[in-house]
């Protein structure tokens, strides 16, 4: 571009600047420049929304002059610079497909997917973009984690000396938030002074070394309390292999201590073995029906009849842990869950009083079926006794307006549907057993219900039995729900039927939902 052709475009980015200081999101208005053939070699930013952000974290007016080709040298002959010359000389909208962009910075890659849409003005280009896996939304979902799991995140820039705590950090340290972040520096002088040593030395360690850190330390609250919090913290190094960047999160494990020293107190002033077993099995027991607190009960929700059984097995210090929800949500749908902790004991039934109020309260809020499994897996993941937290759970939405049945699995056995006499296994939708990886996906499938039609969700108990194949069990609970439909008593028959008090080694838990 020329000095008259850069004066010419002058008034037409100070008005397109005013559209877009109204507009939300990532827009820009580009300019071409022009090489000595007259052809487009670049592209400059002449305009950039209030709420513009790139791959590097430049925002706003900081993208103001930015050369599309020296900033961004891998845009130049791909799918996205063809769309924009296109667009540019054509007139055509250019809508371009999720496309992967890396940066390196600080000797760090970023790498992120894109989508981004063009349209020809005034000699120029309007550049709109969504980043498909943006901080912000990452943010949204950790805040909803951090509350429900009483965790909070946070982030240490080495280079550029930021520090970024997410709202719950604040709450653990009873910090005012108006005093912003502590540095790492600043973190051991704010926890009990016998916990100081240890939490430097490892700090050290990880900003001169990289080494990962993973402590539980003391912090002193202003009312006198004190916090047993755990810091899992890892550092981003760039090249030559020098910490650049520090991120974490702090869970505050002060219920769970307490309890542990509760229960110590009760092991030590035991008398005998079979005390002390007889005290663990007690509070386990008390968990349990804190939690599950009706064995047996029928419910009317959303127009649907769930009958409800839970037998745990409960012999000696076996507690399981099995667990269901079946709720009205507060837009008239019904939430029904049937889940299965592995392992037994108070660390079974701990990890389903986790499971059970977190995904009760993201599934009041309106959040996605597979995302709750998706978050839920990453809880799992990152809990202290991780290889021992893996559960199975199958979760399902029903909408009466529509009549639409939709559900969602983790690793759990599939549902049984008997319509008109006949039984069948739903089709699973993928997704692993829960705390089992990270990265994994949950899809979900939908199914019309009609009248007469009956469901049964339940958990391996009912039809796992010693010396017998798990296919051997599924199809001998579809030969025993159709033997039983036209029974006004489906779910006791079954059991009845299926259940053998003298040989079962597992909890049973069984939704029975009939419309």
């Amino acid at each position: 571009m020329t000095a008259e052709g850069a004066r010419a475009t002058a008034p037409v980015a100070c008005v397109v600047q005013e559209l877009l200081d109204g507009l939300p999101g990532s827009v820009t208005f580009l300019v071409p420049l022009h090489g000595a053939d007259g052809e487009v070699e670049d592209f400059r930013v002449e305009a950039a929304s209030h709420d513009a952000v790139d791959i590097a974290g430049r925002r706003g007016k900081e993208l103001v002059g930015v050369s599309v080709v020296e900033t961004y040298p891998t845009v130049r002959g791909t799918a996205l610079w063809r769309g924009y010359l296109e667009a540019l000389e054509g007139g055509a909208r250019y809508d371009g497909e999720p496309f992967a962009y890396e940066e390196v910075l600080a000797g760090i890659p970023h790498r992120s997917r894109f989508t981004v849409r063009a349209s020809a003005f005034r000699g120029g280009l309007i550049v709109s973009w969504v980043r498909l896996d943006s901080g912000e939304r990452e943010q949204s979902r950790l805040e909803v984690m951090q509350r429900l799991g009483n965790m909070g995140w946070a982030n240490w820039d080495l280079v550029r000396s930021t520090v970024t705590w997410s709202e719950h950090v604040y709450d653990i340290f009873d910090r005012d938030p108006s005093l912003g972040p502590l540095t790492l520096e600043e973190l051991p002088r704010h926890v009990v002074a016998g916990d100081r040593p240890a939490l430097g030395k490892d700090i050290r360690r990880l900003v001169r070394d990289g080494r990962a850190l993973d402590l539980t330390f003391r912090v002193g609250t202003a009312d006198g309390e004190v916090r047993h919090v755990r810091l899992v913290a890892e550092a981003d190094v760039d090249v030559l292999g020098s910490p650049v960047e520090v991120h974490g999160f702090f869970l505050d494990l002060t219920a769970r201590t307490r309890a542990e020293e509760r229960l110590l107190g009760h092991e030590r002033t035991a008398l005998a073995q079979q005390g002390r077993l007889a005290a663990e099995r007690a509070l386990a027991a008390r968990l349990e029906h804190a939690l599950l607190p009706l064995p047996q009960q029928s419910l009317c929700l959303a127009g649907l009849t769930v009958d409800v059984a839970y037998q745990p097995h409960q012999e000696g210090l076996n507690v399981g842990g099995d667990w269901y929800s079946a709720i009205e949500l507060p837009d008239g749908s019904a939430l029904l869950v049937v889940g299965d902790v592995a392992g037994h004991g108070l660390d079974a039934v701990a990890t389903m009083a986790q499971l059970r109020f977190t995904a009760k309260g993201m599934a009041i809020t309106g959040t996605p079926l597979a995302t709750i499994l998706a978050r839920l897996n990453t809880l799992l993941w990152h809990s202290a006794e991780r290889a021992f937290n893996t559960a199975t759970v199958i979760m399902a939405r029903y909408e009466p307006d529509t009549e639409l049945l939709t559900w969602v699995q983790a690793g759990h056995l599939p549902p049984l549907l008997l319509r008109q006499g006949e039984a069948r296994y739903l089709p699973s939708p993928h997704g692993v057993l829960l705390g089992a990886t990270t990265g994994t996906r949950y899809d979900s499938s939908t199914i019309r219900l009609v009248p007469g039609d009956h469901l049964l969700f339940f958990t391996d108990g009912l039809v796992e039995a010693p010396g017998q194949l798990l296919d051997d069990g599924l199809a001998r609970l579809a030969r025993t729900a159709v033997e039983h439909s036209g029974s006004d008593h489906l779910l006791d028959d079954v059991l009845d039927t299926l259940v053998d008090p003298d040989t079962r080694r597992d909890d049973i838990c069984v939704l029975h939902i009939s419309v």
